[in-house]
């Protein structure tokens, strides 16, 4: 068992779906955890592939809650959209950018591999002050709103392992790789420092 809490992250581009979905399991499973998209700004579903909804990060759920509704209410019914924003102002108040955060976690999930490469990224070109570690762990996870919850119990599954774990840094491989045996997907791992 870990003598501190384990600290969570988890990101993918828009910090909508999939992020949000992975913090709500984790966050009622009793876990420290926040949520970040790495995109420079918000999408969301439009009327048609070519036109999607944008907005900034600073731009509340609730805002995009209601513009969605001046939009076209029916669609973003019927597509779910009104319902995961109103899941999200439940979870916090807006979307958050990773490139924008400052805090340090033990652990940040990502939720693709384009993700992946972003935070590392990130994370590489920051300036290392305390070279403490982070592992920063991949999953990919479609876009929708099933595999969003399949994903989310995927990694509540890992975190709680991860937080039984004896050693996190020396237990972490054998962990994911027993993930990967039972999910049938492969993961990505990789330590940064801070």
């Amino acid at each position: 068992m870990l003598s501190q809490p384990l600290r969570v992250a988890v990101v993918c581009s828009n910090n909508q779906n999939r992020s949000m979905e992975a913090h709500a399991v984790l966050s009622r499973k009793g876990f420290c955890v926040s949520s970040y998209g790495t995109g420079t700004r918000v999408k969301l579903p439009g009327p048609t592939p070519q036109r999607p909804n944008v907005y900034d990060f600073h731009t509340t759920y609730e805002q995009m809650r209601q513009d969605l509704l001046r939009k076209d209410p029916r669609l973003y019914t019927r597509n779910g959209l009104l319902g995961l924003l109103d899941r999200n102002q439940r979870i916090k108040p807006r979307p958050e950018r990773f490139q924008s955060c400052q805090d340090a976690f033990d652990l940040i999930l990502t939720c693709d591999e384009g993700v992946y490469d972003l935070v590392v990224a990130e994370l590489s070109s920051r300036e290392q002050v305390t070279r403490q570690p982070v592992h920063v762990v991949n999953v990919d996870i479609a876009d929708d709103a099933e595999e969003a919850i399949v994903g989310a119990l995927l990694l509540g599954e890992l975190c709680q392992r991860l937080r039984d774990a004896e050693d996190l840094d020396h237990d972490i491989g054998r962990l994911l790789q027993d993930m990967e045996q039972k999910s049938g997907r492969p993961f990505l791992h990789t330590v940064c420092f801070y």
